[in-house]
């Protein structure tokens, strides 16, 4: 399963949902694109948010950590299928906010995405409020209810706490409280 994200910085949440979702899978590969269309990466680089996603995993063996060319689900589908042609079920992991983009993407022809989820199937998390997939894609987006509301958990909060010195620290994997710190504290 592949679990693609900015991770700027990785945050319990990130966690959390991946931990769950091995429920429908025995591997969780998190993905960082060098691009995301409807991204820019600023700050913490590339290199760095992967060696604090792989420092996070701390040793969890089913969990590994890659870098994609592509920025789209597609590519990265695509790309993971080359490393191993035997997967017979590939899914792509995200969150409701994700998948609302990737649903609602303009990918520049009709059915695009309904041919993309030909080769790869997505496992929308219930982060902030559930996602309902468009009537004639339901069989191949899946909802992944968590046990607890992480709606309140994001990078974009913590990147905001640290901004106005409010505590930051518990929402962040414990191992690498110490690194984001130093890398994120001295940005704003």
């Amino acid at each position: 399963m592949l679990f693609p994200g900015s991770f700027h910085p990785p945050t319990v949440a990130h966690l959390e949902i991946a931990k769950r979702a091995l429920i429908y899978g025995d591997e969780i590969v998190f993905v960082m694109p060098q691009d995301f269309p409807h991204k820019t990466y600023d700050g913490v680089g590339p290199m760095e948010r992967m060696l604090l996603v792989a420092a996070a995993l701390d040793g969890e063996d089913r969990f590994s950590v890659a870098q994609s060319e592509g920025g789209l689900f597609i590519d990265m589908a695509r790309e993971y299928r080359v490393l191993d042609p035997y997967t017979t079920r590939l899914m792509v992991l995200c969150g409701r906010d994700a998948a609302e983009r990737v649903v609602g993407w303009d990918y520049g022809m009709p059915g695009a995405l309904a041919n993309q989820l030909d080769e790869y199937e997505m496992l929308v998390a219930s982060r902030a409020g559930d996602f309902y997939p468009p009537f004639g894609l339901r069989t191949r987006i899946h909802p992944l209810p968590l046990v607890a509301d992480m709606g309140h958990i994001s990078a974009t909060e913590v990147r905001r706490r640290i901004l106005a010195q409010e505590p930051w620290k518990h929402l962040v994997p414990q191992p690498i409280v110490d690194q984001v710190h130093a890398l994120y504290s001295t940005l704003y």
